[in-house]
């Protein structure tokens, strides 16, 4: 989705249009984030499209070094892991907050399910992880969400030798700190076909067009 001509890079889906690079306004410095690629978020057999998602990657990391052997899948996962990233969720139709809250929540209950049955949460992870869950769900308020309204999701970077735990910023609304949330709420948009294929197949496109 990345181009040297393009300011914007359209979702085919539903004609709705991302920068193809973002700056977030912030207190601390953040980096210009590249966009990786683009798609829709669908519910229920008839397809609803819900909202489309772009996902952005400080892609200028020194510290990055994505293997260039490994597969798109580990690329993905070594980017959402060492270095800041976003998601822009715009919606296709007027909708709430909480109806967003909602599948969000979903989404994280099933890679908290997932991370168990793969033994990589220890039951005292899973009970350290309730608190931030509750305050995630906590953040996003009970009021409408107009169509086409950004709403970005940032992932802070890891920071080496730090012992504080990487941030989940719900741009406007608020945080939670929590290396296992942040992390795996951008991830659960990659297991698999992810919550949008559309979205991976995009982002793996764009990888491998880039080299990386």
């Amino acid at each position: 989705m990345r181009s040297d001509f393009k300011l914007h890079s359209v979702d085919p889906a539903t004609s709705i249009a991302f920068p193809t690079t973002l700056r977030i306004p912030s207190k601390t410095p953040l980096p210009t984030f590249s966009l990786v690629g683009v798609g829709v978020r669908t519910v229920s057999f008839l397809g609803i499209k819900v909202y489309s998602v772009g996902f952005y990657a400080d892609l200028a990391n020194p510290n990055l070094n994505i293997p260039r052997t490994a597969s798109p899948e580990e690329k993905i996962e070594h980017i959402v892991r060492n270095t800041a990233c976003v998601l822009r969720i715009i919606p296709t139709r007027s909708t709430s907050y909480g109806h967003l809250r909602d599948g969000f929540m979903r989404a994280l209950q099933a890679r908290l399910l997932l991370s168990k049955q793969r033994g990589t949460l220890s039951p005292e992870d899973e009970l350290a992880v309730q608190s931030p869950l509750r305050k995630f769900k906590s953040v996003f308020p009970n009021t409408p969400l107009a169509k086409h309204t950004p709403l970005d999701v940032l992932l802070t970077p890891p920071v080496a030798g730090a012992k504080q735990p990487r941030s989940l910023i719900v741009r406007d609304l608020g945080s939670v700190q929590s290396d296992w949330l942040a992390t795996e709420f951008v991830l659960a948009y990659f297991e698999g076909a992810g919550l949008s294929p559309p979205l991976k197949r995009s982002v793996v496109e764009d990888l491998e067009n880039f080299g990386w």
